[in-house]
């Protein structure tokens, strides 16, 4: 019929989204907001990036730990940057940054990334993900801290994590 909308028969296009981070170690938290990433994007690339932090884990020893953490997955892809995220979501034609949000505190700053990032490749948008109620006050630092005093972390990372964490701090 004359002036229907028409619909597009060709196949959708795969939306993947980048998840930067220094995963150093990855968490609970983190596996939970990629699985739930994954329910709504085909792909998730997470990219470690090189800190400044003084990680104890190297790139390649974040990258291992991920990898079983996901049980290798093929609708995950983890990789290492040292540069910009704007300028690897451009390179890797991937418009959409994966966030995790675990409080408000955390909004502030994640706030002037996405701005920033957003400066610096028009294209990229960045989707917040509320971090669960059983993982919003773990983060990496904090693992670290409770395992190097001989506190238990087993709730908090995978056990094969935990493991590594302990060959190195403990």
């Amino acid at each position: 019929m004359k002036g229907q909308n028409k619909i597009n028969l060709k196949s959708k296009q795969k939306t993947k989204a980048i998840y930067p981070g220094t995963f150093d170690p990855i968490t609970n938290g983190h596996i939970d907001l990629i699985n739930r990433a994954l329910s709504i994007f085909d792909e998730v690339i997470i990219l470690i990036a090189h800190s400044s932090k003084n990680p104890i884990f190297s790139v390649k020893e974040r990258k291992d730990l991920i990898l079983k953490s996901l049980k290798n997955d093929p609708r995950i892809t983890v990789d290492s940057v040292e540069g910009l995220l704007a300028e690897y979501a451009q390179k890797s034609e991937v418009n959409v940054i994966l966030r995790g949000l675990r409080a408000i505190s955390d909004f502030e700053y994640e706030f002037q990334m996405a701005t920033m990032n957003k400066r610096l490749y028009p294209k990229l948008e960045t989707f917040f993900l509320m971090a669960s109620e059983n993982n919003f006050f773990v983060n990496s630092t904090l693992v670290k801290e409770v395992i190097s005093h001989g506190g238990d972390v087993s709730s908090l990372v995978p056990s094969h994590v935990e493991k590594a964490l302990k060959e190195k701090l403990c």
